[in-house]
């Protein structure tokens, strides 16, 4: 993503918060993992789609119209011993010259500077709650402006809540970030290709999720966008299954959902296949359903659909399949009033997708389903689970889970499937998995 990139939407956002105005976000704070030892560190969402500045310890503000500076980062200085250990800090001239900032100023005098900017203002953006300690002093700050009130001192009356104006920005997706966001999809589904020719019996999860891990890591894509998941059998019945510990067995599928962090912006793939390679009757049942159910939620995705449209698409297709197969018994109107396919499909078909792999933004606006527009990203994933044990369902079907989910953009003419490249036919995932890709296990 380009520094004009990141200017752009900040012209975007002052041009919404109107003269008179500031907003103020802060990054994420590192995040302790033991002693000694923090975890990697990533920056807030918001405040890296606004400024594109990695590092932690950083607030920016943004005051249109204002002469001195519009766009001012508070970061940390220079200091040749700490980036000895460390790594190069941009500090203030960094912030200017790589960054944009219009000024820049050490983030230890943000408590002499800042307050001094919000006297000037009357209208202040700030999404309260996501920094508990930038609350507390944004409190002390209003505090001691208003404690001035004799002298003439105001500062703002207005408070709005600055997330709900950039979570409506981060829905609609620029061509930048639908390029990075295909290359991310790209990279996870080659590493699903080769996730499926390294499957086989006797492998463990956890295997294969390192396989997922380094394949995107060796195509330029280190991150992953969430805990994978790597569930065999029973275990790909379990939604949000992370343990990824049990050795696959002969005769079970696979279910796989993961991807890749490009640039910042997620993937997220979800494939499911046959741990020998071959689909037994009954998995190939249900793998043709859901795959019917996904295919007839895509062909909802257009511009003027209603969010709910594809959802609703795939539970009519799901529901019908499960009652020809004799899992669902009554009247297709009936079961679909009564919802009874949440027993065995019990999430929705998609979320948003962007730099968080839930990504940002309203699903309902007054009380209605929000409509598509292109440039919406989101993921379609229908899937049916079938614990071991369910009552009145047939034994063949028990302990078989399966979801299929792809990456998603609402193009003028429809949509078009970022991750296109992972196979998903039953006959093209079945001869991929033969042309097995070494013996590594």
């Amino acid at each position: 993503m380009t520094m004009a990139e990141f200017k752009r939407r900040r012209r975007q956002l002052m041009r919404m918060m109107g003269a008179g105005s500031i907003a103020i976000l802060a990054s994420a704070p590192v995040a302790k993992r033991n002693r000694d030892v923090d975890y990697p560190y990533r920056p807030d969402s918001d405040f890296y789609y606004l400024t594109g500045f990695p590092e932690p310890e950083a607030v920016v503000v943004l005051i249109p119209g204002r002469k001195q500076a519009e766009y001012v980062l508070f970061c940390r200085e220079r200091d040749p011993k700490k980036e000895l250990w460390h790594g190069t800090r941009a500090g203030q001239e960094g912030a200017k010259e790589q960054y944009g900032a219009d000024d820049s100023f050490p983030i230890g005098d943000l408590d002499d500077i800042l307050p001094r900017m919000l006297e000037q203002c009357d209208r202040a953006f700030y999404a309260m709650g996501c920094d508990l300690e930038l609350d507390r002093r944004m409190s002390e700050w209003i505090s001691g402006i208003r404690a001035q009130g004799r002298a003439g001192i105001q500062g703002p009356l207005e408070f709005i809540a600055l997330d709900h104006y950039l979570h409506d920005m981060r829905l609609y997706k620029s061509r930048s970030e639908i390029k990075v966001m295909r290359d991310a999809a790209r990279i996870s589904a080659r590493a699903h290709k080769r996730v499926m020719q390294l499957c086989r019996p006797g492998v463990k999860e956890w295997q294969l999720e390192a396989e997922m891990a380094y394949a995107c890591a060796s195509a330029g894509a280190r991150e992953q966008a969430y805990s994978s998941i790597v569930g065999g059998g029973a275990n790909g019945c379990v939604l949000h299954y992370t343990e990824n510990q049990d050795e696959l067995q002969d005769g079970d599928l696979l279910l796989i959902d993961a991807g890749c962090e490009l640039e910042y912006y997620a993937s997220d793939i979800t494939r499911t296949f046959p741990v020998n390679g071959r689909f037994n009757n009954a998995q190939r049942a249900l793998y043709e359903l859901v795959l019917k159910a996904q295919l007839a939620a895509l062909r909802k995705v257009r511009p003027g659909a209603h969010w709910n449209d594809p959802h609703m698409a795939a539970v009519r297709v799901i529901t019908r399949g499960l009652m020809e197969l004799g899992i669902l018994k009554g009247r297709l109107p009936t079961l679909l009033k009564n919802d009874a396919y949440k027993r065995f499909y019990m999430h929705r078909t998609g979320h948003w997708l962007g730099m968080d792999v839930h990504d940002v933004g309203d699903y309902k606006v007054d009380g209605s389903w929000r409509l598509l527009e292109p440039g919406m990203a989101l993921t379609i994933e229908p899937g049916i689970y079938i614990p071991a044990g369910s009552k009145g369902v047939a034994r063949k079907w028990w302990n078989i889970g399966i979801r299929i989910e792809d990456d998603v953009v609402v193009t003028r003419e429809g949509c078009e499937v970022l991750s296109k490249d992972a196979p998903k036919g039953v006959e093209e995932i079945e001869e991929l998995m033969c042309l097995k890709a070494g013996t590594r296990y």
